[in-house]
């Protein structure tokens, strides 16, 4: 059924979003629990029922209180839920860490996926991009297609603040969810991935997070850390003693410098330098 209150084009693209699904029958949704994903898993459930398993992959770049936050969700919607060990980190050519990390990070998370799919007789597995994600600078998009994983809110012409909108009326705690990537994403490319400086991030994040603030990145710049605080928010980050809470904070991790970019969040920023090669 589809909920009277969304307006005529959103209930559509829900229901041919739904429609797809069932032609599926038995999937797994690469479940990463951040908005996106976070919806396909549930409206998975509502077209398939147990005949849906969203999996999440257990890697030491998503961070310990992402995947904290994503059982939850599962929980609280009766999903059906499981993590699978991913291994990207013994793969050289992710660790060297090229503009063609996320191909490796997917090509692997794809892989076991397909394992999983084979042993257990599931027909299609699926993933959460939307429209608006094919314009960026994505190379797991590219590993989703060598291993033929779907992309049901693309096929459904979903972008991001409609999924946003879709899942505010569904009553999903995810609708207004930050953007997040793994934690990889913070290491500039050419610099090695290594899960001592990511966990190091980590750590870094989520002291962040305790002081108050909700969109935000940390990139690792060897000794220096340049931190990136959404426009908004920016003004607090700006006061003397918020900056030497940060201070404290990152040269406790072992920093030498503490930056504050003052173009502030934005989404890819590491990309930037592809662009300009």
């Amino acid at each position: 059924m589809v909920d009277e209150t969304l307006d005529g084009t959103l209930a559509a693209k829900q229901e041919n979003l739904l429609a797809l699904l069932r032609e599926m029958r038995r999937i797994i949704v690469a479940y990463s629990g951040g908005t996106d994903s976070a919806y396909l898993a549930w409206a998975a459930k509502q077209a398939l029922g147990d005949n849906a398993i969203a999996i999440t992959a257990d890697s030491a770049s998503i961070p310990a209180s992402h995947k904290h936050d994503a059982e939850a969700f599962v929980r609280q919607f009766g999903i059906r839920h499981e993590f699978v060990e991913t291994h990207e980190f013994d793969n050289p050519d992710y660790v060297r860490n090229d503009p063609n990390r996320c191909f490796h990070c997917k090509d692997e998370l794809f892989t076991v996926l397909e394992n999983v799919a084979a042993e257990r007789n599931f027909t299609d597995i699926v993933y959460g991009v939307n429209k608006d994600d094919l314009g960026d600078y994505r190379p797991g998009q590219r590993a989703a297609k060598s291993h033929r994983v779907k992309a049901p809110l693309v096929d459904a012409d979903l972008t991001k603040a409609e999924i946003r909108e879709l899942s505010r009326q569904a009553g999903l705690p995810t609708w207004d969810r930050p953007a997040a990537a793994c934690l990889s994403s913070r290491i500039p490319y050419g610099t090695p991935v290594t899960i001592q400086n990511i966990k190091t991030i980590e750590i870094g994040e989520e002291e962040i997070k305790a002081l108050g603030f909700r969109q935000f990145r940390t990139r690792f710049h060897g000794e220096l850390v340049r931190i990136e605080i959404a426009s908004e928010e920016l003004p607090r980050a700006l006061n003397l003693e918020t900056a030497r809470k940060l201070t404290a904070i990152f040269k406790g991790l072992g920093y030498k410098y503490v930056t504050l970019d003052l173009e502030g969040y934005r989404q890819g920023s590491l990309n930037e330098v592809l662009t300009r090669q």
